[in-house]
């Protein structure tokens, strides 16, 4: 149960400290007093959303500090251990939760001064305490929420397990197939020209890192083909092949011939003094002829090493105009091209088996289609069978709340096969007949506001029998109604409250009266500043507050006597 709630600069709130007994706590107090800021603070430390509007003027941050103790067994703490908390210390000493906002509208909450998230703290929040707002009959109205109303009166949870585990195996399941006949139909469609570009690219088959062999051998043949023409021209200023030119060798061969001849004369005597001159220009020359023969020789040697096969060049250049053509046409690198190959004939392949996948695939959405089916229907006869007692609860529960003509009927409605889901094939609908021979209709049709307010308390007493939580907060439950129908909710929420905690904010006295403690709220205005407070009466104070509430400002004998025959009662 919530045994301690403080709150310190909370709007109007400066600072309380509120301690709580088992039983049914009633709050109340003028309207604007205050009662709303309680109840807001308190779900603060439930999780609720948190704005910097809500610190109080003048201060820095905003704190509400929660003090519970439950029993070692509850889901709390199964919930903290699945988290990483230790909750060996935990266990031992009261759960503590305390949420703080601070001015640039950050929050941080704290479960015995461990940080926790503010997800987790929601989900920890739901197990503790339920708050029915003024509004909740609203959210009664609306059928979507009739489903997990009546699973949490007694649905196994095993039941909705399997139904949500089959549904979801069915969809993914279908799911695949759809994709698969998809990705195969696309196939079909492309299959003649895949089966042509993998007939191309098998033909070209082209390997990894080809463009760049071919690139560097063709240049290689080409820069042969260069050495080679200088080389052979090189060959030809020495041995030119045109005979009308002077050859180097001949020349050197005709000058040699002259010298020679000068030689012969020798006995000329105005050349004898320089025949070792010519005598070693003879030799020089024929030093030359010989380096000459020598040159020639060497370079023809070089021109006989050299192949060149320009046939083997055509054909690089054509097989790299393949190649760039291929990969211009298919829009991928030349290295990627094999990669191509294979992607193709993968996807050839998938029409060879996707028959037999999608074969199997049919086999497993009717496997896990009857799994849902049989599963769903296993559900549904529980919930038959839980929906007859939640009718005979609820009804039972009506006729104290002054509705003992009115009959509280669960429809469960088949839904078509393709509004099936994952909680099953119908959908639940809360009917009520107000009255007798009067047809069973919807609540937002046949109920008002007082009745639909009464039909939630008889469903949060009957549910709470089932329930794990620590307390339950009417707010305003018994807005719209009076006289006998209050008291009769008055007791109602006290009866409830023998088995658990249970809080209502009210402006009725009767429900005010069925309180087995009360604290009042009121607002009030010290130097100029407005603080609210908050007051546990005891029994002359609340016998003056009950009057107070039966009479106006002006509390009368009359009202004194009426308030002490309703805390009598």
């Amino acid at each position: 149960m919530l045994i301690q709630l403080s709150i310190r600069n909370v709007v109007l709130i400066e600072k309380l400290d509120l301690t709580f007994d088992q039983g049914l706590t009633v709050f109340t107090g003028e309207t604007g007093a205050g009662k709303s800021i309680l109840l807001d603070s308190l779900a603060l430390t439930l999780g609720e959303r948190a704005s910097s509007s809500l610190i109080r003027t003048g201060s820095n941050q905003a704190s509400v500090t929660a003090c519970f103790e439950i029993e070692k067994t509850h889901p709390v703490y199964q919930q903290l251990q699945l988290q990483g908390y230790e909750i060996s210390e935990i266990t031992d000493q009261p759960l503590v939760i305390r949420r703080t906002i601070s001015q640039d509208g950050r929050s941080r909450a704290y479960v015995n001064d461990q940080l926790i998230s503010l997800n987790f703290l929601r989900e920890i929040g739901q197990l503790l305490i339920e708050i029915q707002g003024q509004h909740s009959q609203i959210g009664l109205m609306d059928m979507r929420n009739h489903l997990s109303l009546l699973d949490n009166f007694g649905t196994p949870l095993n039941l909705l397990n399997e139904t949500r585990k089959t549904y979801y195996q069915w969809t993914e399941t279908t799911a695949k197939l759809a994709a698969l006949k998809k990705n195969l139909e696309e196939t079909l469609h492309e299959e003649k020209w895949l089966r042509e570009s993998v007939e191309e690219l098998k033909n070209l088959s082209p390997q990894a890192e080809e463009e760049q062999e071919l690139v560097h051998k063709r240049r290689s043949l080409q820069q042969n083909e260069r050495h080679l023409e200088l080389l052979v021209s090189a060959l030809n200023q020495l041995a030119p092949q045109d005979r009308k030119n002077n050859q180097p060798s001949q020349v050197l061969l005709n000058a040699s011939k002259t010298l020679q001849r000068l030689l012969s004369n020798s006995e000329n005597t105005s050349f004898s003094e320089s025949n070792k001159s010519i005598q070693a220009a003879l030799e020089a020359i024929t030093q030359a002829e010989e380096s000459l023969a020598e040159a020639e020789t060497t370079l023809s040697q070089l021109v006989n090493t050299i192949e060149i096969d320009p046939q083997q060049i055509d054909e690089i250049e054509e097989r790299l105009f393949s190649l760039r053509g291929a990969s211009r046409k298919y829009g991928v690198t030349i290295d990627e091209l094999s990669h191509l190959l294979q992607e193709f004939e993968i996807k050839l392949n998938q029409l060879d088996i996707g028959t037999t996948q999608i074969k199997t695939l049919e086999i497993e959405v009717n496997q896990h289609r009857q799994k849902f089916e049989e599963a769903a229907e296993a559900l549904s006869q529980h919930r038959q069978k839980i929906a007859k007692k939640l009718e005979q609860a609820v009804t039972t529960e009506l006729k104290p709340l002054k509705l003992e003509r009115a009959k509280f009927l669960v429809s469960l409605k088949p839904l078509n096969r393709d509004a099936w889901n994952q909680n099953g094939k119908e959908q639940i609908e809360f009917l009520i007949a107000a009255n007798p021979g009067v047809p069973p209709a919807p609540l937002n049709k046949s109920a008002s506001g007082g009745e639909l307010s009464r039909l939630l308390l008889a469903l949060k007493v009957v549910l709470s029998q089932k329930s794990t939580l620590s307390a339950l907060i009417f707010d305003e439950i018994d807005s719209g109604v009076g006289g006998a129908t209050a008291s009769a909710i008055g007791e109602k929420l006290h009866h409830v409250a023998q088995t658990m905690q249970v809080f209502a904010v009210t402006h009725s006295p009767q429900v005010a009266a069925s309180g087995d403690t009360q604290f009042q709220i009121s607002k009030l205005i010290k130097n100029g500043v407005t603080y609210t407070t908050t007051k546990c009466l005891n029994s002359n104070e609340r016998k003056e507050e009950i009057a107070r509430m039966l009479a106006g400002n002006q509390i009368t004998d009359a009202a004194r006597s009426a308030a002490d025959s309703l805390l009598n009662k």
